[in-house]
């Protein structure tokens, strides 16, 4: 794959940057994971096909992942205006690094989903008729491409694991191929699991079909991996959006959104196309049998022996000027700080550094850390005193790691799905003081939390005792609030009802 990308790269140079050659090789370079390629590549086709929004957008995705940020802005705001006024069809996932609103997230989703729609018309699978089903469970099915090493299997093995024994029947339905002992405990936990990797869409839809599944759930969503025909073609009664993709799908194929009252006020609920089923504790579920090992020292880690340590492993897409600044912010009014973060890589780590020398914060008080096993990078966060979220997508699993580690976060909920899931965190914690209500709070919190020794051992111990009394961590109370109402949507189909927002669920 490397030869291909570099014999492409050669094709683009002879040709004086024909777009065409450019595209084969900005896409090469994403297979091959080379952002730096990537963003030339895609910016190669754009400027000279300008109503390529695509590309358009694939260059923005990857600058912000690359930190270049100089002329960022403006193709931002070019890639906003192309979807309001010009029908562009855009990757939904990339739109929620950016400055868009709701509705603009919703616009671009029901897009995508018409596009989906189209494309499965022209290869329908056969339909079988389905009695009900006569096992005493209700069979329930989970697509997902994250089952192995993934964050979704971070957060949703434990949750099968305590399924087992439930009134429904988990078929999970893994579409990459990936080993592990993540893979492994999934295997375990679920009662039928289905290896379908490189399998075409219509085949997996059809496979789900003859399975006889009542509910499908879809862990993906509007992921960079794949797109979600597979619930176009409708291979189930119910179909439920949850989890990995912080917004609505768009789709009439999908009929609910699994979410709390936090992350997804009844504010949202005009953007979002699905009916709401709302749980009566946040929406993601947890593995609290993670483990939070002893780290290797300070230095070891390249952080300094004495001084308080701020961090954001978040992944450097979701980094962005305005948050920088925040930080950067933080270290200049506490001395003797540091701030931590992921590695970008491809000259990322230098972008940021400048950004900081122009704040008159030396660039030695950044870190960077390289990616990590998750046990080993779990261990880290003992090193970490407060935790500083992003905007406009903030951390989701990032966030749960830091707070089950020990780890306060700091966040400002914002308007959209993708930028509350930290504060829902929070909220459901009974940490809602760590929700700041804007910039100029967030700096002020965490400059108090990295200045007052005594307020900064408040928090933690308060974090600590919150972690084993509220109901984030209590995956066996999630388990079974999340089987009733999936208990819940199969009763109401059954009864030959269309899907409703559950503003009254049963808990137990």
């Amino acid at each position: 794959m490397m030869e291909a990308k570099e014999a492409a790269e050669r094709a683009v140079e002879l040709s004086g940057g024909d777009a065409a050659l450019a595209r084969d090789w900005a896409e090469l370079a994403v297979r091959c994971k080379d952002p730096d390629a990537a963003a030339r590549g895609f910016r190669l086709v754009w400027e000279q096909h300008p109503d390529d929004f695509g590309s358009l957008g694939q260059l923005v995705f990857y600058l912000r992942c690359l930190c270049q940020w100089q002329d960022l802005d403006a193709l931002s705001s070019r890639l906003l205006k192309a979807l309001d006024e010009e029908f562009a069809v855009l990757p939904p996932f990339d739109l929620l690094a950016e400055q868009a609103t709701a509705a603009q997230q919703a616009l671009c989703a029901q897009r995508q989903a018409e596009h989906i729609k189209r494309l499965v018309e022209c290869q329908p699978i056969e339909r079988i008729a389905i009695s009900e089903p006569v096992v005493p469970r209700l069979r329930v099915g989970f697509v997902s491409q994250g089952f192995g090493r993934h964050p979704t299997s971070i957060l949703t093995s434990a949750l099968f694991e305590q399924l087992r024994d439930s009134q429904l029947e988990v078929h999970l339905f893994s579409t990459r191929d990936d080993g592990g002992k993540s893979r492994e405990r999934l295997v375990a936990a679920a009662h039928a699991f289905h290896e379908l990797p490189s399998v075409p869409q219509s085949e997996i839809a059809a496979r789900i079909q003859a399975e006889g599944v009542e509910i499908l759930v879809d862990l993906d969503g509007y992921s960079r991996v794949r797109l979600p025909e597979v619930f176009a073609y409708r291979p189930a009664p119910v179909q439920v959006n949850w989890l990995a993709y912080p917004g609505t799908s768009g789709a009439d194929y999908m009929d609910y959104i699994i979410a709390d009252r936090f992350v997804l006020p009844p504010s949202l609920q005009p953007h979002f196309t699905e009916k709401v089923v709302y749980l009566p504790r946040c929406y993601q579920s947890s593995d609290p049998t993670r483990i939070v090992g002893d780290p290797p020292s300070r230095e070891a880690c390249g952080l300094p022996a004495s001084g308080v340590v701020f961090a954001c492993f978040n992944v450097s897409f979701k980094l962005n000027p305005r948050s920088v600044l925040r930080m950067l912010q933080v270290l200049a009014a506490v001395p003797g700080s540091v701030l931590w973060l992921l590695e970008p890589g491809s000259g990322g780590a230098q972008r940021l550094r400048e950004q900081a020398e122009l704040m008159g914060v030396a660039p030695s008080r950044l870190i960077f850390m390289q990616k990590l096993p998750h046990k080993a990078y779990l261990a880290r966060y003992r090193h970490v005193d407060l935790f500083l979220d992003t905007e406009d997508y903030n951390a989701h699993t990032v966030a749960s790691d830091a707070l089950w580690a020990g780890c306060p976060v700091l966040t400002r909920p914002g308007d959209t799905f993708a930028s509350r899931v930290a504060g829902s965190l929070n909220h459901h914690l009974g940490m809602s003081e760590m929700n700041a209500e804007d910039d100029a709070a967030f700096v002020m919190k965490a400059v108090r939390y990295g200045r007052d020794a005594a307020y900064r051992s408040r928090i933690k111990v308060k974090l600590a005792g919150q972690r084993s009394r509220s109901p984030l961590f209590d995956i066996k109370g999630f388990a079974r609030d999340f089987e009733d109402v999936l208990l819940q949507m199969a009763s109401h189909r059954r009864a030959g009802k269309s899907p409703v927002t559950f503003e009254n669920y049963r808990s137990g």
